[in-house]
This record gives structure tokens, sequence and C-alpha cells, in this order.
């Protein structure tokens, strides 16, 4: 699955996907495939950052 490119869209998928299924952004990115400091990069862009504590950004 490719994540969303819109950051909006991708703050949302990937809460939900950290949520859902995954313990940890790093779990997250090796199951799809994904560069975690791309998404962590795109979403400071509009001032979210990971809570490791409650795996989602924030």
């Amino acid at each position: 699955m490719s994540l969303p490119n819109d950051k909006m869209m991708l703050l949302s998928v990937v809460n939900t996907k950290l949520r859902d299924f995954y313990k940890s952004i790093d779990e997250l990115c090796e199951d799809l495939g994904e560069d975690k400091e791309s998404i962590v990069e795109k979403l400071r862009e509009i001032d979210y950052e990971y809570n490791e504590e409650l795996n989602r950004f924030m």
C-alpha cells in the first residue's frame, strides 16, 4: 500500500494504522516499506510530531 501525498490525509491514515495495527512508527514503516524520516518530516511541516508514548502524531 502506498501512503497518500496529501499531508492531512497522510496524518489520518498513519494515525489510524498506528492505532489499529502497529505498536510503533518503526513497525509501520518496516511493514509498509515506507521511509520513517519522510513521514515524520511531512507531518512536521503541518506541525505534528510523533508521540512515542501515545503512538500517534499530535
